[in-house]
């Protein structure tokens, strides 16, 4: 229904004197069959629909105003708000109205104000037409629900001192996704100081650095294209390339970064995992536990072995998980995605094809209440995955005696994770130095600075958890452990 309409609605955003979208909800459908009628308006849109005098009016306060939506379809609607429940809505569409139904659930709804009783309203229900709206004004999924603000790259760009010094010490116009996705992630555990959170509540932390690394881009790309709009284009060929360009590095960056705090997570869990491992037909899931050299050794217990597919939106995009480990074809698929709400005959679909959807738990509210049952949190699947691991041991001895062999090895995950991080803030050093005492994992000559990193195994810190003692040989890992 919404196919070309995205570009409209961005034309109507710009010219509008107040504009607002949010993922329909699947109360908003009547998809619950609750008695509330009507689009539930977030608070934080309440000056776009009532003046202060007019919510202190008697009675409930409403307003009839003229709307036009897609397809030059008009209606007089109405502003209603219910006090009791602190809630806004729009209703009154008229019998006929071709917009908004069950089917809808999950689709981006723009609404926008032209004049005082004078509005437009789009309905976006393709994955492409919603990421080409968000990318337009650098939205993130976790951001709608809320009045857009077109101002928001310079702003914000503005106010991030540490954004700002990350890209002062940029030697390149844009970095990888992995390290734009990294350096996300230090700033916001650096800002807000929750760190723990990766263990606490890693459903809030995917929240938290998914609209911090999209604050990050934008300031990045009002660094790099602020001078050239400000200065204006020669002609349309100019600012259509500029624009292809900004848009295109949008959605390349955005497609990765869900799979890169993910694995932030589950690094920060030690979890073991293994990203991109290739199966059958050269096909990769983004992710297997416990890991790919696991699921190609064919006495390695199936029930052991689960894949998680990372999509940033799934309306459409999660049949493709059906498919990509041939080893699992009849066990569950495992999805993360950040969409605000599918309908009910998606879900209906989805559970048929054996695919568990792990949303944050914050947007499970936003699916059909009968099926939200269904639906994983990041935390469960943490969970999940942590308990599958404690109960088995997926390594043969001689594997086992590799691994704790190569347990003092360079280059481990910790250590590179590390590494790119103080690149990342400017910060240079040399690696395994043998002219150090101790040949530290990281040394900063013009600091004199030593930096160790080392594992939980031999930490043994008081009440860690991932200090384990070895499976087998336990008298020889005793041993070992209080050598250290």
């Amino acid at each position: 229904m919404s196919v070309g309409y995205a570009e409209i609605a961005i034309t109507s955003v710009l010219n509008s004197e107040k504009s607002f979208c949010k993922f329909l909800s699947a109360n908003d459908t009547g998809a619950t069959g609750a008695h509330q009628s009507g689009i539930l308006i977030s608070k934080t849109a309440m000056e776009m629909l009532f003046s202060r005098e007019q919510l202190e009016q008697e009675g409930i306060p409403k307003r009839t105003v003229k709307i036009k939506w897609q397809n030059d379809f008009e209606t007089e609607s109405c502003f209603t708000y219910y006090a009791s429940k602190n809630e806004f809505r729009i209703t009154r569409f008229g019998r006929g109205f071709p917009f908004l139904h069950i089917n809808q659930t999950g689709s981006l709804f723009v609404f926008t104000k032209q004049a005082e009783e004078n509005y437009s309203g789009y309905f976006l229900d393709t994955e492409e037409e919603i990421e080409e709206f968000l990318n337009a004004f650098g939205i993130s999924p976790t951001e709608t629900n809320s009045l857009i603000n077109v101002e928001n790259v310079r702003a914000e760009a503005q106010e991030q001192i540490a954004i700002q010094e990350f890209i002062a010490n940029l030697e390149v116009d844009f970095p990888t996704s992995e390290e734009m996705s990294a350096t996300a992630r230090y700033i916001q555990d650096r800002a807000y100081d929750h760190i723990e959170y990766i263990q606490t509540n890693p459903d809030r932390k995917i929240i938290d650095w998914t609209n911090m690394e999209y604050t990050l881009f934008r300031a990045l790309e009002y660094a790099r294209y602020g001078d050239i709009i400000t200065k204006g284009f020669s002609d349309v060929d100019e600012f259509v390339k500029v624009a292809n360009m900004v848009l295109n590095r949008r959605k390349s960056r955005a497609g990765k970064s869900l799979e890169h705090h993910l694995a932030a997570i589950f690094d920060g869990n030690a979890i073991q995992y293994s990203a991109q491992a290739v199966t059958e037909g050269n096909k990769k899931p983004d992710f297997i536990f416990p890991s790919g050299e696991a699921y190609h050794n064919s006495s390695f217990d199936i029930q052991k072995l689960v894949t998680l597919a990372a999509k940033t939106t799934c309306k459409d995009r999660w049949r493709q998980v059906l498919n990509e480990a041939n080893r699992l074809k009849d066990s569950p698929k495992y999805l993360c995605t950040l969409q605000q709400g599918i309908s009910g005959a998606q879900m209906d679909e989805m559970q048929a094809e054996n695919v568990v959807l792990v949303v944050p738990e914050p947007y499970i509210v936003s699916y059909p209440k009968d099926r939200r049952d269904r639906i994983w949190t990041i935390a469960r699947f943490v969970k999940y995955i942590q308990e599958s691991r404690d109960n088995m041991d997926i390594k043969s001895p001689e594997e086992r005696s590799k691994n704790m062999a190569a347990i003092h090895s360079k280059n481990t995950k910790p250590e590179i994770y590390l590494r790119k991080l103080l690149f990342a803030r400017g910060y240079r050093y040399g690696v395994n130095s043998k002219s150090v005492p101790g040949h530290p994992d990281i040394y900063m000559r013009k600091y004199n600075t030593a930096i160790f990193v080392h594992g939980c195994f031999w930490h043994r810190h008081e009440g860690c958890k991932y200090a384990y003692m070895p499976k087998s040989r336990v008298e020889s890992g005793r041993k070992s452990l209080t050598q250290i």
